[in-house]
């Protein structure tokens, strides 16, 4: 389960996404997530499928590489498609002891699905199609305006860089504590659910001072190659727009207009139809 968090990873290929600026990278995926909480048909979702389908072609990474992630949330998924299909209010389809299933209820659970597949296989692109350091550049050129306020531009950008690469480190970390306690006879599969959480306490603590003790070097290492924030400091690669990042920053403009003209459409029909 450890090993299937795609999230922070990088996939290292040549691909059309991997050549884009990161800046054109992180605003694909935020109009992305923006789409995905503003769709409520099954036509804009067929729309954001077609989109997602066209970038992942283009990454060159492997599906079942990017679908690995999904694992990670599969519960977490299953429970919020069962909590809107049984708790939505609606005209009943059928109902059995306290569960109630609606037609209302049957949409909003396949919508929810959708959304946080989409969701989860879209963001994950960012980072597996970005390094690390490209990330943290394009993050603070994106935040350079909040430098006006005296906001540490650099530093948050490099604290949610550092974040996310030592998410795949600290799963491997994971995973290495959980087979030597399983070594030591540790329990981790018990049906008492006391037993389980019990048996995750030894994992806690050493994978605890495991990440102290990474911050701690990691803090040594920038301060002995001098790092003093982002004040003064110049890019070894500055970013520059070229001619992809322009198609992308227009294919995202398609998609959004033709999202929008289909929402609009729908709902235009919707109020005639009650009307």
């Amino acid at each position: 389960m450890l090993r299937d968090i795609t999230l922070g990873q990088y996939y290292n290929t040549k691909s059309v996404i991997h050549n884009l600026d990161p800046r054109t990278k992180i605003l694909g995926t935020m109009v992305y997530m923006v789409s995905l909480f503003a769709f409520n048909s099954f036509w804009t979702y067929l729309i954001a499928f077609a989109a997602l389908v066209t970038v992942i072609v283009l990454s060159k990474v492997p599906v079942r590489f990017m679908l690995r992630g999904m694992k990670a949330i599969f519960l977490f998924l299953i429970i919020t498609v069962l909590y809107n299909l049984f708790l939505t209010q609606g005209d009943t389809i059928f109902s059995f002891w306290i569960f109630n299933v609606t037609i209302q209820g049957l949409k909003q659970a396949i919508l929810m699905f959708f959304r946080l597949t989409f969701l989860v296989v879209g963001t994950s692109i960012l980072t597996l199609t970005t390094t690390p350091s490209n990330l943290t550049d394009g993050l603070e050129a994106l935040m350079y305006p909040l430098k006006l306020v005296k906001v540490p531009v650099a530093e948050i950008a490099m604290m949610m860089s550092i974040a996310l690469r030592f998410i795949p480190v600290l799963t491997e970390e994971t995973d290495k504590i959980m087979r030597a306690q399983k070594a030591r006879c540790a329990d981790f599969d018990s049906k008492n659910l006391f037993k389980r959480i019990k048996s995750y306490v030894p994992i806690l603590v050493p994978l605890f001072i495991s990440a102290f003790r990474r911050a701690n070097d990691l803090a040594t290492a920038m301060e002995a190659r001098a790092y003093r924030g982002g004040d003064g400091r110049t890019k070894m690669k500055p970013l520059k727009y070229k001619a992809g990042d322009w198609i992308a920053y227009t294919s995202m403009l398609i998609y959004g207009i033709a999202a929008l003209a289909i929402t609009v459409l729908i709902n235009f029909q919707i109020f005639m139809l009650k009307a």
